[in-house]
């Protein structure tokens, strides 16, 4: 038996006892030790605003319509960024007392089977509270970066950096995405890095972690996309970043990210947005200045590259990121670790805006509660 989170309802949250399946041959079983939580996917659910629960997705024609919802309340098993132990196995694929990074949900124990299940053993060199973004969060930022490179190279891309290094480089919003994709531009020798954001405990973490910072929305007669551009010169007539990526889910970011671009500069957007996008104003920066905006979703690389860049080469770009920035993430970036048992409690109050957080880990360790 292991316990599972189940959303019941908006704003009802709560852990459910889950009958686990028998091991199957070639499987294995895994005792969950750290669980990241998503503040901003996860907590969509929480409040009821994420579109799958209002809308039909069809995957045929890659549209929302009207129907039946395609997710339906309860929702259990959320969460992408799991760390578990492998106490039991059936297979050769991987050897008990083995830590592996998967996403399998918001639960303590896991049978897994490695030909439906992706996984991805994690050397023993690494935190294994790091590893919670092995799996999944940690290559959604390296698409971004690839996103970046194609943009400049197509599908010549070579090395993960090839749209960031020598360049300069805005990231919006100093959430997980942002921090982690900030550190991958850094390590991809970005000629500058800096990071906006409207709140100044973040901005303190993007400094702890090496990058230039700038304030947005702090002085109301200031304008980060002049300081940027008065800052950014490439020739007359020509200011800002050569690549913004835009990360956090609001539109008025977005609407910040392309003022800051230089002209036929490019945004990546790795940020969902759950409302309108009436602040996006298309018709001032973006038409004058030539801009293209990419999505970066992490369902897909860019067109011609998955065959050389699939989710196992993101991980491994992500577990070298890892053990370059790995003590400054752990100490600056994992702000909140808590027990399984305090999980609904901790998602209820943030999504109702009780608390805050960047980076929360459920963990029933004792040696890693002091993170």
């Amino acid at each position: 038996m292991g316990n599972v989170l189940s959303i019941e309802a908006p704003g009802e949250v709560c852990l459910i006892e889950e009958k686990l399946p028998g091991i199957p041959e070639g499987g294995f079983m895994l005792a969950t030790t750290h669980s990241g939580v998503s503040a901003g996917t996860e907590l969509t659910y929480v409040k009821g605003t994420n579109p799958y629960l209002a809308s039909t997705w069809d995957p045929a024609l890659g549209l929302f319509t009207e129907g039946t919802p395609s997710i339906a309340y309860p929702v259990r098993g959320i969460g992408y960024m799991q760390v578990g132990l492998v106490v039991e196995t059936r297979t050769r694929a991987v050897s008990e007392g083995a830590l592996v990074a998967m996403c399998y949900g918001h639960r303590t124990a896991y049978v897994a089977d490695p030909m439906a299940d992706r996984f991805v053993e994690l050397p023993d060199d690494l935190d294994p509270m790091l590893g919670v973004y092995v799996a999944h969060m940690g290559p959604i930022c390296a698409n971004g970066l690839l996103h970046a490179a194609h943009d400049l190279h197509g599908p010549a891309v070579q090395q993960l950096g090839d749209g960031v290094r020598g360049r300069r480089v805005a990231v919006v919003g100093a959430g997980v995405v942002g921090l982690l994709t900030a550190c991958f531009a850094m390590s991809c020798d970005a000629a500058e890095v800096v990071v906006v954001d409207e709140t100044p405990a973040r901005l303190a973490i993007a400094a702890a972690l090496g990058a230039n910072v700038l304030a947005a929305d702090v002085d109301p007669d200031g304008d980060p996309a002049v300081d940027l551009k008065r800052r950014w010169r490439h020739a007359r007539d020509d200011r800002g970043a050569d690549v913004v990526f835009q990360c956090r889910g609001q539109t008025r970011a977005l609407a910040l990210g392309l003022r800051m671009l230089r002209p036929q500069g490019t945004l990546v957007d790795l940020a969902f947005y759950t409302q309108g996008a009436q602040e996006v104003r298309l018709g001032e920066e973006f038409h004058h200045n030539g801009l293209t905006l990419r999505c970066a979703q992490i369902g897909r690389v860019p067109r011609g590259l998955s065959h050389a860049w699939d989710r196992e080469r993101l991980s491994h770009e992500t577990i070298t990121l890892l053990r370059r920035y790995g003590s400054r993430l752990r100490e600056h970036v994992i702000t909140d670790v808590v027990g399984f048992a305090e999980a609904p409690e901790l998602l209820s109050d943030l999504a109702a805006g009780r608390r805050q957080t960047v980076q929360a880990v459920l963990s029933d360790h004792v040696e890693d509660e002091g993170g």
